[in-house]
């Protein structure tokens, strides 16, 4: 075979379609005929054209109705792209409600002790009960619920509040109709369209049907006008208010008590800022004259002791609380907590206990004082710039007003003039339209700094 045939059948069965029609010269002079085969065009085909098998499983309609992401991660996908347009900006993260400081030493060493001993015979223990292990159902009875009537066996030990929430809405299923505070935590919202308790998304009120949005603004003291409002069976509220900061006084809630008495309504009351209360408001709905016959509570200690990454929260739910045949509600969600969880860690657990001793509580108190120090911090800086503040006495967040403004294009500016990350107040609800959430979760070095871009910004 000559050395043309050679190249010619070598090209061929390799990359010849890549290669334009030309003479190939060597300096012998040898031309190698080539396929002419015109413009090569690459065209990336879409994936979903790259995917010929379908399943015959239709989607879940009721997540095809959120809205977008869920608020945080749509946040943190803003902050990222802001990173890639600024790859030397210092970002400062005020927006998403996660701790930073350090977990106490007292509360760590339980938690390592615990661990060590898993590695032993005396020490290792597999499945604990999903309740949760009595020494610390007994210590969270004893620690927030003294003189409350309220027993080790009404509280369900979890992997934290807002898997709670999820359970929660498991047990009363689609056919209830939901309340919430506006503006309120998206968790409420987003968990009551997922099971199907809502309608659709009204674009123009900002509202999902079917779920009572209870205003809450300056003008009514972030506490909603009940007699305004239809029949709900469940109400969602929480006190501090996440994301307006504003604690519920005594008299607030026994008006919410008895509208719940009154309409045969079930409160889950979030508590899970209680301990940041300085003042004479109620920590626990249970403080409420009647509030057993009506109501659940839900906590953690995620903002108490840094667990938003350890894991491990509450739920009450008092023998008391019945439906309307008479069945108690804790057998359902105890049902529920069999039936979807195997129990919080037992590593987590002994951590919640340390919290729970002398030592740990002081060491709570201690970080809980230095996010309140944040706050103030943070207030001090919006009010000598003119801005209406809310918040910051009684929880980790401060709630600042921009009024006649969209609270994502606010977020945008602080964003892009500042590199501080703040939280939209429309992402909590349409009352949450005009306002920013900041959160004092930071080490105080950060906090200094975004204090002094915020005045640079807006002085």
């Amino acid at each position: 075979m000559s050395i043309t045939q050679n190249l010619t059948t070598a090209i061929s069965s390799s990359s010849s379609a890549f290669l334009a029609p030309s003479s190939f010269n060597s300096r012998g002079h040898v031309s190698l005929p080539v396929k002419s085969v015109g413009i090569c065009k690459c065209v990336a085909t879409p994936q979903e054209a790259e995917t010929a098998y379908k399943t015959r499983v239709t989607r879940n309609p009721n997540i095809g109705k959120l809205q977008a992401g869920y608020l945080f991660p749509e946040i943190a996908r803003r902050r990222s792209a802001h990173l890639l347009k600024y790859p030397d900006a210092k970002v400062i993260s005020l927006g998403i409600g996660d701790t930073t400081e350090p977990i106490p030493e007292v509360i760590t060493d339980a938690m390592s002790k615990r661990s060590h001993a898993l590695s032993t015979i005396e020490g290792y223990s597999g499945y604990g009960a999903e309740q949760g292990e009595k020494p610390l159902r007994r210590a969270i009875a004893s620690t927030f619920y003294s003189d409350l009537d309220i027993e080790e066996d009404d509280i369900f030990v979890s992997d934290g509040a807002k898997c709670d929430i999820s359970r929660l809405q498991i047990v009363f299923g689609s056919d209830v109709k939901m309340a919430v505070q506006d503006p309120s935590y998206p968790a409420y919202v987003d968990s009551s369209v997922i099971m199907g308790q809502t309608g659709f998304y009204q674009k123009d009120v900002q509202k999902f049907a079917n779920i009572e949005y209870m205003r809450c603004n300056p003008e009514n003291g972030f506490f909603p006008d009940l007699s305004s409002i239809s029949r709900p069976d469940i109400i969602f509220f929480c006190s501090p208010n996440n994301p307006t900061g504003a604690a519920a006084t005594r008299k607030q809630l026994i008006e919410l008590v008895q509208f719940a008495k009154d309409n045969g309504s079930i409160v889950i009351h979030d508590s899970a800022y209680a301990m940041y209360i300085s003042g004479d408001n109620p920590r626990s709905i249970f403080e409420i004259p009647g509030a057993k016959e009506v109501a659940i509570e839900t906590s953690s200690f995620s903002k108490y002791a840094g667990f938003t990454g350890v894991r491990l929260g509450w739920t009450v739910i008092p023998k008391q609380l019945l439906y309307s045949d008479g069945f108690p509600v804790a057998k359902d969600f105890n049902r529920i907590v069999c039936t979807c969880f195997n129990g919080a860690s037992n590593i987590s657990q002994a951590g919640g206990l340390a919290c729970l001793s002398p030592e740990g509580l002081n060491a709570m108190r201690e970080v809980i004082g230095f996010y309140k120090e944040n706050t103030n911090i943070i207030v001090d800086t919006f009010d000598s710039l003119g801005f209406k503040v809310y918040g910051g006495k009684d929880a980790p967040y401060v709630w600042v007003h921009f009024p006649g403004r969209s609270s994502w294009d606010v977020f945008s500016e602080i964003l892009e003039k500042t590199h501080v990350v703040t939280t939209p107040g429309s992402g909590f609800g349409p009352g949450g339209e005009g306002f920013i959430r900041v959160s004092a979760f930071g080490h105080r070095e950060n906090i200094l700094e975004a204090c002094r871009r915020f005045k640079q910004l807006y002085k």
